[in-house]
């Protein structure tokens, strides 16, 4: 990896248009990349589902995963450090290959991230329901979940600088409940020997095949290990953008992954009835293990820490979404663009916040008729991400065909193609796992990710073509090489 020295490529709004405040450094902005994607987040809420599905291995998916997602994470870094522009996927896509392009690529990523949302905000109200004792029912789920979002909406609409503060605080959170209750689990209370993560207890899917069956519990490490791109969507609040980004999403992997392993391994190695769980009849283990471990008093402790760490990935995920929204906005590619292009006094597109909020709302009302159906729509989301993801490696791939070699000031050098093609790789198989049909004898809830897709897909493609909102903007687009030269120009001057 290398840092060309002082181009300046963080410029590109022109006088006139709403722009932020750079208040965010390397840190709050790694945080926010951490927070975002949330290792106790994934490991929380899926943990029982991954082991019952594949046994003790499904630990391997963190790893896995992680190493897939860096690859994406070293495209995105040279993509984000030649264009730090807000809105991340939407601008780096248009650059890279064309407005119509970039358009569906957001479209997808928009309504990923607004049912991501969903998703943990219903996720995290299990938990708040567990801690103050009243009856966990689909009404209570929503109501909470309703809360949760309207809570985080008002954290980031009082400005970047509490966005940051709140970051700070659910980054120890997840250092606190992640990681260091990860070592005292594996130190003070292991049950387990560690070869147990290669025992799969006797699992095997309905074809009788133990590959089948660890291939399902892939969702655990691909809804663990997106989020890093965040760091690139606040680009214009970030200072020093074109190093820092790169730098901070790497990290947001690399820790998330370190996290990650260490909490998994402490949770299967302190549980004393490991096959309880893998046979289901331990329904909610992480409780139960935490109970066992800790006492009473010290689990209500860490299920505190783990609502604070949660509610922090949901800020992060909101403002994610409002800056998207306001960047898709600012070049007129929405309905009401003009009222969500506009930015409070306190630096924060506040219009755009307010839909990022009520989307998430709205789903959670159909989750509330359809409380089963949860783990679908959160295999829905991570499809969408990762197609978004692979819009814009594709579209990377494309132009280092081309001839570009990113004037950023962080790049990977001669290593760019080779890493890119691997990372392109990766995704269509992460996307070819995501796609696999549920195991229900329901024809809708069996396909369910796909039917989402569908209908988002095509939904945006009837809008865009019938609106033709990407002719509203002028915005540059597909000049990747056009502006590396210039920046190359710019520095030799």
């Amino acid at each position: 990896m290398e840092q060309t020295p002082d181009k300046k490529n963080d410029n590109f709004q022109k006088d006139g248009k709403e722009q932020f405040n750079r208040s965010i450094g390397l840190i709050s902005n790694f945080a926010l990349g951490f927070t975002y994607l949330s290792p106790l987040t994934a490991v929380y809420s899926l943990f029982a589902l991954a082991v019952t599905l594949a046994g003790p291995p499904a630990v391997w998916w963190i790893l896995i995963v992680a190493c897939g997602q860096l690859l994406v994470a070293l495209v995105f870094g040279e993509v984000a450090s030649q264009y730090p522009i807000t809105g991340g996927l939407y601008p780096w896509a248009r650059r890279l290959w064309g407005k119509k392009y970039a358009w569906i690529a957001a479209w997808i990523y928009l309504w990923a991230l607004v049912v991501t949302i969903t998703s943990i905000a219903e996720y995290t109200s299990t938990f708040v329901e567990s801690l103050f004792h009243y009856g966990q029912t689909p009404a209570t789920m929503l109501l909470t979940s309703v809360l949760l979002l309207l809570l985080m909406m008002a954290v980031n609409m009082s400005g970047t600088k509490n966005l940051a503060r709140v970051a700070k605080i659910g980054f120890w959170c997840e250092i606190v409940s992640v990681i260091a209750l990860g070592i005292y689990l594996l130190i003070f209370h292991r049950s387990q020997p560690f070869s147990v993560i290669f025992d799969s207890m006797g699992v095997l899917a309905h074809d009788g095949s133990y590959s089948t069956a660890f291939m399902s519990a892939a969702l655990m490490g691909l809804f663990m290990f997106f989020g890093f791109e965040a760091c690139g969507n606040v680009a214009e609040e970030v200072q020093n953008p074109s190093k820092k980004i790169p730098v901070a999403m790497i990290l947001s992997i690399v820790f998330g992954a370190i996290s990650a392993i260490i909490s998994v391994m402490g949770y299967l190695l302190a549980s004393p009835n490991l096959i309880s769980i893998v046979n289901g009849k331990t329904s909610d283990p992480i409780p139960t293990i935490l109970n066992e471990a800790l006492g009473e008093t010290g689990a209500t402790v860490f299920i505190i820490v783990a609502i604070v760490a949660m509610l922090s990935c949901i800020l992060s995920l909101q403002a994610a979404l409002s800056r998207l929204i306001f960047s898709f906005s600012r070049d007129k590619m929405l309905p009401g663009s003009e009222w969500m292009s506009k930015i409070s006094k306190n630096g924060v597109p506040d219009n755009a916040m307010v839909v990022s909020c009520l989307l998430p709302v709205i789903i959670c009302v159909w989750v509330y008729f359809q409380p089963d159906n949860l783990s679908r729509i959160t295999a829905f989301a991570v499809i969408g991400i990762y197609i978004s993801f692979q819009m814009v490696v594709l579209a990377a791939l494309r132009q280092r065909l081309k001839g570009w070699k990113p004037a950023g000031e962080w790049t990977i050098g001669g290593w760019g193609v080779i890493v890119n093609v691997l990372a392109l790789a990766y995704g269509l198989c992460g996307i070819w796992l995501l796609a696999q049909p549920a195991d229900s004898s329901d024809f809708i809830d069996r396909w369910t990710v796909l039917f989402g897709l569908a209908i988002v897909v095509g939904s945006g493609l009837i809008y865009m073509f019938l609106t033709r909102p990407f002719g509203r903007s002028a915005a540059p687009e597909n000049d990747a090489i056009a502006y590396a030269n210039k920046l190359n120009v710019g520095q030799d001057n």
